[in-house]
């Protein structure tokens, strides 16, 4: 692999990885839960913009985060997002299909 080429994020995942970083983090604001996701992933992951905040709205549309408008670090207006009760149980129904493709996945792998 080239050293300028990066691994595209697992399509269907997107969600539970910012589900799961507010899960661990608490309230974060997007640019926040981008750098989360990539230091997590020690520079494997990057979340762009033009995936990380239309998730965001979406999510918030389905209720699994709120968003609170608030001064960031550096003063700047950020919104930050948090876990409802419906995210927690959104984030289970994720990490509970995700393990089960990745069982299934690793199953074909070994198979001899």
């Amino acid at each position: 692999m080239e050293a300028t080429t990066r691994p595209e994020i697992p399509p269907g995942t997107l969600y539970m990885l910012i589900l799961k970083t507010l899960a661990r983090a608490g309230s974060m604001h997007g640019y926040g839960i981008a750098q989360s996701i990539q230091q997590t992933s020690e520079n494997v992951l990057q979340v762009e913009e033009g995936s990380l905040y239309p998730a965001l709205q979406r999510m918030l549309v389905k209720g699994w985060v709120e968003g609170e408008w608030r001064q960031s670090e550096n003063n700047r207006r950020a919104r930050y997002y948090r876990l409802t009760r419906q995210g927690r149980a959104q984030l289970a129904r994720e990490l509970r299909e995700f393990n089960h493709v990745y069982a299934a996945i690793t199953r074909v792998i070994e198979a001899v």
